[in-house]
C-alpha cells in the first residue's frame, strides 16, 4: 500500500527540519560504537568493582564475550503499574543467564504517579520529574558495563524519560518491558458520574471513596486510556516493545513470557552479534511520525505532545506541534477507550488490540512499514499477537477484524475521520485542543474570560455559584517557568457539571490537562506562558475569548486587551515546599511548552 502523501509529507518535513542535529546525533553514536563492545575498554579494577556482586555471573562478565545487559529500573510499591517489576530483576537475570548472557541492576529512576498528586502541590513536579528521569537513567548507564539495555517502566513521565535516555546511549540497543494494565474495575462510566456526583455535592466523601477504590483495585498500570497507556502504544507503534506486550496483565504466565523473550532479543541484538540495532537508530524520523499516528487514532493524551518532542530531540529530531495537527487531519480515530468512549484498554486489546489497529492503518498507508524495530522485521511483526502454547511462546497472525466495533472500528469506517487533536493559533500563543471527545457542537465558543491563577480559585468560585452564564475560564501562570506546569486534571469534575448544567463553558490555559480529560474544549500549553509575559498575562475578567477547534484559532477579541500590561502575581508560593525548591534550576531553565518544555535536551 503505498504510503498516505500528508505521512510522506509531515516525514519529510521532519526530515528536513532535523538535518544537521540528526546528522550530529548519528555520528555521535557511531563513534560511540566504533569504540566497540563495552567493558572491553574497562581496566582490571574498573571491572572488579562492577562484578563484585555478581555472584555465578562473575566469571561470565570476566571473559567479556557474552552479552550483559543494564536494567534500569522504576520499581516502587506505590504505583500499581510499577509494582510488578519488584519480580522482574530475577526474571530478568535468570532468562539472561539461559541465552548465555548476564544481566545487572544498572540502576533505579524515580517514579512519581500523577493519580495522587493531581491537585496537589506534588504535581508541580511532576513534569520535571521525566528530565530527573532521564538524568537517573543517565547516571545509571554510565559505567559503561552494558551491551543493551533494559527498561522498566510504564507511567506518564516515566517512560519519556526513559526514551530520552535510551536515545542519548542509542549506541547500544533498547527494550522496554512492560508490565501491563491491572484488570477492569468499577466501570469508568460509573466512576465518572460518582466524581460529577461528589462535585456537585449529591454524594458524600465515602460514596466517592468506595467507587475510587474499586477503579484502582490491584497491580497494574490504571485501565483508562490516558498518559500511561498512550505511552504503552507509542512504545510498540514505535517499535520499542516486543509485539503485543503492551496490554497483558501482570503476574500472568504470558506476562513472563514477554519478559524473558524481550530479555532473549535484547541479548541477539547487540553489537556483539549479527542482528545489532541500536535505540538510536529504532528513534529514527518514520519512528515518531508513526507514533503520532497511532497517537492520533486512538485519541491519546495531549501530554504526549510534550513528552514526543521531547523524546524526539534527545535523538537529534525536532518536532513541531503542526507535525501532531497534520497527521491528525488525516489519521482515523478507530478507538473508543475511556475517557473518550466507556470501554477501558482491557476491552481494547480484547477486541483486537494493536495487532488489528496496526495491521489496518499499515493497509491504509497510515504507517511507515520499514521501520528498524526491537523484533525485526518491520512494523509486519506488529500485527501479530503473542500465544502461550504447552508454555512455549510464539507469535500468530493477529485478528482480521475487530471484534467489538463499539470499542475497535476499521480505518476505512472509524467512529471519526480525523484524530480529534488540533494545534491553536491565534493572538493568544500557540497550543493544542483534543476534541476527540468534544461534542462538535461545542468545538467553538465565544465568550467572556473568567481569569485564575489556580485551580483551586476556579473550584472555590464554583462553589459559590459565581458560574451562571457561558464563560471561558482562564487559569494562567500555569506554565514550566511558572510552576512546572503541572496538570489541572482537578478541573474535569467541575467543568463537566457545568456543561451538563446547559452552560458553553471551555478552559484555557499554559497548563497542562491530563490523558483523561474529555468532553469540555480545552486549550492547552498556551505558549508563549504568562510567567514569560504572554498574551494570557494581558487578559482581564470580562475580556471576550473565541476558541474556535474547527478553524484553528485563539483570540480574544476585546480591543486593546493585548495592549495592557501583563500581571506579575506573585509566584513565591510556588517556589519551596514539597521539594519545590529543588527544582528552582528546572523553572528557571524549562523551553517553551510548544518545543516539550524540556531542560536535558
Amino acid at each position: 500500500m503505498p504510503l498516505n502523501p500528508a505521512l510522506e509529507e509531515v516525514t519529510a518535513a521532519i526530515v528536513e527540519r532535523s538535518r544537521p542535529t540528526r546528522a550530529a546525533y548519528l555520528d555521535r553514536i557511531a563513534r560511540a560504537a566504533a569504540d566497540g563492545p563495552a567493558r572491553a575498554h574497562l581496566s582490571c579494577g574498573n571491572q572488579a568493582h562492577a562484578y563484585a556482586a555478581a555472584g555465578a555471573a562473575k566469571d561470565t562478565l570476566a571473559e567479556r564475550r557474552a552479552p550483559n545487559l543494564g536494567i534500569v529500573t522504576a520499581y516502587n510499591d506505590m504505583l500499581s503499574a510499577h509494582q510488578p517489576f519488584e519480580r522482574f530483576p530475577d526474571l530478568i537475570r535468570a532468562a539472561a543467564a539461559e541465552a548465555g548472557g548476564t544481566a545487572q541492576v544498572a540502576g533505579g529512576v524515580p517514579a512519581m504517579c500523577d493519580g495522587v498528586t493531581q491537585g496537589q502541590t506534588g504535581m508541580e513536579l511532576s513534569l520535571f520529574s521525566r528530565d530527573v528521569i532521564a538524568l537517573a537513567a543517565g547516571v545509571a548507564l554510565s559505567h559503561n558495563c552494558f551491551d543493551a539495555a533494559v527498561y522498566l517502566g510504564v507511567c506518564d513521565k516515566i517512560v519519556p524519560g526513559l526514551v530520552i535516555a535510551a536515545a542519548s546511549f542509542g549506541h547500544i540497543p533498547a527494550v522496554f518491558l512492560p508490565a501491563g494494565p491491572m484488570t477492569s474495575g468499577l466501570p469508568n462510566d460509573e466512576k465518572a458520574m460518582v466524581r460529577q456526583q461528589f462535585a456537585a455535592g449529591e454524594v458524600g466523601r465515602d460514596a466517592l471513596m468506595k467507587a475510587e477504590m474499586e477503579s484502582y483495585h490491584g497491580p497494574g498500570t490504571c485501565t483508562f486510556y490516558g498518559t500511561a497507556n498512550s505511552n504503552q502504544i507509542l512504545m510498540e507503534v514505535m517499535g520499542l516493545h516486543l509485539p503485543g506486550a503492551s496490554f497483558v496483565n501482570p503476574n500472568t504466565p504470558m506476562r513472563d513470557a514477554l519478559t524473558a523473550a524481550g530479555v532473549r532479543r535484547a541479548l541477539e541484538i547487540t553489537a556483539l552479534g549479527n542482528a545489532y540495532t541500536p535505540a538510536g537508530h529504532v528513534l529514527d524520523e518514520r519512528a515518531f511520525a508513526n507514533g503520532i499516528v497511532g497517537l492520533m487514532a486512538t485519541g491519546g493524551s495531549t501530554n504526549l505532545v510534550l513528552h514526543l518532542p521531547a523524546m524526539a530531540r534527545a535523538a537529534g529530531i525536532v518536532l513541531d506541534i503542526e507535525d501532531f495537527a497534520r497527521l491528525s487531519e488525516v489519521t482515523p480515530l478507530m478507538a473508543r477507550v475511556y475517557p473518550n468512549g466507556l470501554a477501558d484498554v482491557n476491552h481494547f486489546h480484547a477486541a483486537g488490540g494493536l495487532a488489528y489497529m496496526i495491521g489496518e492503518l499499515l493497509e491504509a498507508g497510515l504507517l511507515h512499514p520499514d521501520t528498524q524495530t526491537v523484533a525485526g522485521g518491520g512494523l509486519a511483526a506488529y500485527t501479530t499477537e503473542p500465544k502461550l502454547v504447552d508454555g512455549a511462546l510464539s507469535w500468530a497472525d493477529g485478528p482480521g477484524e475487530s471484534l467489538n466495533e463499539k470499542i475497535l472500528r476499521p480505518a476505512a469506517d472509524p467512529f471519526q475521520d480525523t484524530g480529534g487533536l488540533r494545534s491553536l493559533d491565534g493572538n493568544l500563543g500557540r497550543g493544542i485542543i483534543k476534541t476527540s471527545a468534544v461534542a462538535p457542537e461545542r468545538r467553538v465558543i465565544e465568550a467572556p474570560a473568567r481569569i485564575f491563577h489556580d485551580q483551586q480559585a476556579v473550584k472555590d468560585a464554583f462553589k459559590r455559584g459565581e458560574f451562571t452564564e457561558d464563560t471561558v475560564i482562564v487559569v494562567r501562570f500555569q506554565g514550566p517557568k511558572a510552576n512546572g506546569m503541572p496538570e489541572l486534571h482537578a478541573l474535569t469534575p467541575t467543568l463537566a457539571v457545568l456543561q451538563d448544567r446547559g452552560l458553553r463553558v471551555a478552559l484555557v490555559t499554559d497548563g497542562r490537562m491530563s490523558g483523561a480529560s474529555g468532553k469540555v474544549p480545552a486549550a492547552i500549553h498556551i505558549a508563549p506562558e504568562a510567567a514569560e509575559g504572554g498574551p494570557l498575562a494581558r487578559l482581564q475578567d470580562g475580556d471576550v475569548i473565541r476558541l474556535d477547534a474547527e478553524r484553528d484559532t485563539l483570540d480574544v477579541t476585546t480591543a486593546g486587551a493585548l495592549d495592557r500590561t501583563p500581571a506579575t502575581p506573585d509566584l513565591s508560593g510556588n517556589e519551596t515546599g514539597l521539594g519545590r525548591d529543588l527544582f528552582a534550576a528546572f523553572r528557571a531553565h524549562a523551553g517553551p511548552s510548544t518545543a516539550g518544555a524540556s531542560l536535558v535536551v
